[in-house]
């Protein structure tokens, strides 16, 4: 990969992660439960959300470590969501006993704002990262009734229900990471929204096949009787012209929240334009991946390999420098 050394060294460096880098991040953290509290959080971040993850590591450590621990409540809350769901599938949880489990994770979550420490690791990072980011408490509560959507809807009508969705379980992250970010104009968070939408849609599209062997159709159903799909054609894994043309409209519409979205890059902190061009730019290729594979994403997922992930670097240094 010469051209990325083409590139100036504190843009390369973290891509290497050499091990005095990678820990540093955390290590400077004075308190050891709270760097190991950070350290659970950028683990989880790392194992879960690696196109994400390559893009923070070009953030300064302050915000770096605040974002693994806002990254890694979502997850934890989408998890938990996910797990319910299967423990009442398993008859081993009812359904008033998730919203007890809810209740009682948000009445901690509420705890944690008002200043109280927990030994949950990922409170104890998110209670430290409050102290330096005003991070709207609706927002993660939103996530959660996004999530919990999962739980009684498996069918969206329409594209407004599907936005609505899209705006719960995705846009709240990017309005939450956005504090940590920084931004010079209020206006940003409208393009955060944008970028949000963008790639939950993108998720969408590439885990069609994954969500249909879950009983899953996060397509809006008006949209596949326009273009004349039924639910058994995608059961089937009918890959034909209707179907191709069908994902080409939602790719398009994909690719136009991502255009919204790129407005919004120049409005963040400086520091923070590059790693979020990175995140945009290399998760919006994999609906190009997708249009590559001929459409298939009922037994093929469409991903990029860490080359290709490096390989937009000169790209996005050159648009951001």
């Amino acid at each position: 990969m010469n051209y990325i050394l083409k590139l100036p060294y504190h843009i390369i460096r973290p891509v290497y992660e050499r091990s005095s880098f990678h820990t540093s991040v955390i290590d400077e953290v004075q308190a050891s439960e709270l760097r190991d509290a950070y350290r659970h959080c950028r683990q989880i971040t790392r194992e879960y959300a690696k196109t994400f993850y390559m893009a923070t590591r070009f953030l300064p450590n302050k915000k770096q470590r605040s974002i693994f621990a806002v990254y890694a409540l979502c997850r934890y809350i989408d998890d938990l969501v996910d797990e319910a769901e299967d423990l009442v599938a398993q008859q081993k949880l009812t359904e008033t006993q998730i919203v007890e489990m809810l209740d009682e994770w948000k009445d901690q979550l509420t705890r944690t704002y008002n200043g109280e420490k927990f030994d949950h690791p990922i409170l104890l990072a998110l209670s430290d990262v409050l102290k330096e980011y005003h991070i709207p408490i609706e927002l993660p509560f939103e996530l959660m009734e996004g999530v919990c959507m999962d739980l009684t809807k498996s069918r969206y009508n329409n594209f407004d229900e599907l936005y609505t969705y899209s705006y719960k379980v995705a846009s709240v992250v990017g309005l939450m990471v956005s504090e940590i970010f920084g931004y010079s104009d209020k206006k940003a968070l409208e393009h955060a929204e944008s970028l949000g939408i963008a790639m939950q849609l993108t998720n969408i599209l590439r885990d069609i096949g994954e969500d249909l062997n879950r009983g899953r159709i996060y397509l809006p159903q008006d949209e596949l009787k326009q273009f004349g799909i039924t639910e058994q054609d995608l059961f089937d894994h009918r890959l034909d012209q209707k179907f191709r043309d069908f994902m080409e409209f939602q790719i398009q519409r994909a690719e136009r929240y991502y255009e919204h979205a790129d407005a919004g890059i120049p409005m963040l902190s400086r520091d923070s334009h590059y790693p979020v061009a990175m995140a945009r730019l290399n998760y919006s290729k994999i609906l190009t991946r997708i249009r590559e594979n001929d459409y298939q994403v009922f037994t093929q997922r469409a991903f990029l390999s860490t080359t290709e992930k490096l390989s937009i670097l000169p790209r996005v240094w050159w648009r951001n420098r």
